[in-house]
């Protein structure tokens, strides 16, 4: 079966235009579009519905895949802030690094980025029933990395760095979901609210599905990766703000 495949190129072509080039060529039918010499265009797939692969060549700007509803986007470049960006489904693959907010108020679907990303990534993720996003990073994180967590999973790997994560504020206000970071996390790192879990059998398997997705994608061996343990963080409570509101 032939797959309709559409290229545009985006040199020099204004984010508005874009997208509109993208939405149109997905409302002809298209199942690929390759976009080519992108350059900092914003809002890329944004709301986008459906089975429509992206293939984007460079570095596209904020906010990538915004609202997305099932497509996938696989940047072969960097990618600035906030890929991911209130997702409700689908993946986005990044090879290389991401800048802030990877994922923020991410509802669903899966962010895999082969590099290392920058500050609050993670921020606001959250699930609902079987909507649980992940985040998995082969490098590091900066700091307040999961901050105000409601839900989903984020997994620092660490790959090419002996701490991935070395910042203050690791799960600060988490009330949700859980941070697997490769190797030991000084407990100083952590943030208000966060606290440091078991790591055992169980939690590996929580974490194996998406740590074998993110070696087949960027092909790594995932069996070195699962010989170390894991630091998982997760909420010390349901309201870790609730004395800076509430007074008796």
């Amino acid at each position: 079966m032939n797959t309709r495949s559409t290229r545009i190129d985006a040199q020099g072509v204004h984010y508005t235009a874009l997208n509109r080039q993208i939405r149109e060529a997905v409302a002809e039918g298209a199942e690929e579009i390759v976009l080519d010499n992108v350059l900092g265009q914003r809002f890329i797939a944004d709301g986008l519905k459906g089975k429509v692969t992206l293939q984007i060549h460079g570095v596209p700007g904020g906010d990538l895949g915004m609202f997305m509803s099932g497509p996938t986007c696989i940047v072969y470049g960097n990618c600035e802030h906030a890929p991911g960006n209130t997702m409700d489904a689908g993946t986005i693959v990044i090879h290389g690094g991401a800048g802030d907010a990877v994922a923020h108020s991410m509802r669903g679907g899966q962010v895999f980025v082969r590099d290392s990303i920058g500050y609050r990534g993670g921020i606001h993720m959250k699930e609902y029933e079987q909507k649980r996003p992940i985040l998995v990073v082969g490098g590091g994180a900066r700091a307040f990395l999961g901050e105000y967590m409601a839900g989903g999973l984020i997994v620092v790997l660490g790959l090419k760095q002996e701490k991935p994560v070395e910042e203050r504020g690791i799960g600060s206000g988490i009330h949700g979901g859980e941070i697997y970071i490769r190797g030991p996390v000084d407990e100083r790192y952590l943030g208000v609210g966060a606290t440091i879990m078991p790591w055992g059998e169980k939690q590996k398997a929580k974490i194996l599905p998406c740590i074998r997705e993110f070696a087949r994608r960027f092909d790594v061996d995932c069996v070195t990766i699962l010989e170390d343990d894991f630091t998982c963080i997760g909420p010390s409570s349901s309201r870790p703000f609730a004395n800076k509101y509430v007074w008796e």
